[in-house]
């Protein structure tokens, strides 16, 4: 969940801060140019005062300016030191475009172009429009024109032309900052971000974890409520709740089957009892007997499982480290002579390797798992048993060359007295496996089951490396 909500409130404060960046980035850039040109502006009313008082008729139609005087050195003078310090080209023109005095001396009002055009709207008494918006990609110039005006009328415009490097360099500075400044954010919003879902997300994971905890049999497992939104807090007190009632019901179902197991026992041996010394009175062989006797030792069977389940399912685990290697190889040793007696050929690979688990459980799984691939193994096959430790977990593999089970039966097997349709001559109770997975989960292991091609069935068994307890560390919210 958190690798689907931090993206979104990543982006949702990348949008906001690019919301807030790009005006604030326009608005240093227009700003910077509205600087500039109003510093031309001033410049060009400068100029244009001194040239009110250069202005002197000359013939219509030349380019070339009446002989000079002290005034209309002075501006030349003034256009060339501005010109030299700043490197803005200027100029005043009449009417006509002649010239007046320019800083370069051959600079002249163009053809066409937007200096023309700035020309033009001084000549009709206006000033220039503010250029456009100059951007530290382009190498646009600016222009800006001012009118000369005597009595009334416009007689010269005062032009310049300035370059943009400068105002570029400092927008892009700018920019730069705010960039800086937006990353800078971008970065403790992040962190903010990682915080939130953090605490917000928190209690959700532990509530998962306790989830398959229960799921998996360990039903002690609860939810400490000490973090996170209130809602979560609520949520974890209510889940905790259930769980208490969900054991109380299941620890009633199982006092109440292994009190009808114990309370069946009894009547049963004496039943059994009875059916012996019935046998005695009949023929030898009698196959009416011999079916009751059958059935009455099935049932028997039946009954110290369900016994050994209830045991199983509320018994405490006593889990210490084992060496799960030396454990497996003693339990290969064990079922060889019945392996033996089938014609099938045992196989153990029980290299040394940890793992926590409760001794006794964990030889009893492994017993009803190597019984179960001894009884579908035909002979002449070979039933495989090779422990292995994986990271943070040690398995025992079983894998046999029996017949195996479809997709449906692997999904079902483990289940309370089911058996397979195919496998119903086979003696059994259905309580074997489901015993072991009780016992397993118990201490914090696993069961699992698969094909094992080309045909059979491989049982997975795992126990945890680490200390099953170290893991109550994640239920504190």
């Amino acid at each position: 969940m958190r690798s689907r909500l931090l993206p979104l409130l990543i982006i949702l404060m990348a949008a906001v801060l690019l919301a807030l960046g790009i005006p604030l980035a326009v608005s240093l850039a227009a700003a910077q140019q509205q600087r500039v040109v109003v510093d031309r502006i001033d410049d060009t009313a400068r100029f244009a005062s001194l040239a009110q008082f250069v202005v002197a008729p000359r013939p219509t139609g030349s380019r070339v300016a009446p002989p000079e005087d002290e005034r209309a050195d002075t501006l030349r003078q003034e256009l060339a030191k501005y010109y030299g310090v700043y490197g803005i080209k200027a100029g005043v023109f009449y009417r006509d475009e002649g010239v007046m005095a320019n800083a370069p001396p051959n600079w002249l009002v163009p053809k066409e172009g937007e200096i023309l055009d700035a020309f033009r709207e001084a000549l009709a008494s206006r000033r220039s429009h503010d250029p456009e918006q100059v951007w530290p990609w382009q190498r646009n110039r600016l222009v800006v024109a001012s009118p000369v005006i005597q009595d009334g009328d416009v007689v010269a415009v005062v032009v310049t032309d300035s370059p943009t490097g400068r105002m570029r360099s400092r927008i892009l500075h700018g920019w730069l900052i705010i960039g800086a400044g937006e990353a800078a954010a971008m970065l403790l919003a992040v962190g903010a971000a990682l915080r939130l879902t953090g605490w917000v997300l928190r209690p959700v994971r532990v509530l998962d974890a306790t989830t398959h905890d229960i799921a998996t049999g360990r039903l002690k497992s609860r939810v400490a409520a000490a973090g996170g939104p209130p809602e979560l807090r609520r949520l974890a007190r209510s889940f905790n709740e259930m769980a208490d009632n969900v054991e109380d019901v299941l620890e009633q179902q199982r006092a109440f089957v292994a009190d009808a197991s114990h309370q069946l026992r009894n009547p049963l041996s004496a039943l059994l009892l009875r059916i012996e010394l019935l046998a005695l009175e009949l023929p030898e062989g009698n196959e009416e007997i011999a079916s009751v006797r059958t059935e009455g030792k099935r049932l028997a069977r039946v009954l110290d499982d369900l016994l050994d389940l209830a045991l199983a399912e509320h018994a405490e685990a006593d889990v210490r480290l084992t060496d799960i290697g030396e454990l497996t190889a003693e339990r290969v040793a064990s079922w060889s002579p019945v392996a033996d007696d089938k014609g099938v050929r045992l196989v153990g690979t029980c290299p040394a390797t940890t793992g926590w688990a409760d001794p006794i459980a964990l030889s009893s799984a492994l017993d009803a798992v190597i019984d179960n691939a001894l009884k579908f193994t035909p002979e002449g096959e070979c039933v495989e048993v090779e422990v292995a430790s994986n990271g943070e977990v040690s398995t025992v593999v079983v894998a046999d060359r029996g017949p195996g089970l479809n997709d449906d039966e692997l999904a079902r097997i483990g289940d309370r007295f089911w058996r397979s349709p195919g496998h119903q001559n086979i003696k059994g109770s259905g309580l074997g496996l489901s015993i072991s997975r009780a016992l397993l989960a118990a201490g914090g292991g696993s069961i699992a089951y698969a094909r094992h091609e080309p045909h059979g069935l491989r049982v997975t068994v795992t126990v945890p490396r680490a200390v099953p307890g170290a893991r109550a560390g994640r239920y504190g919210v």
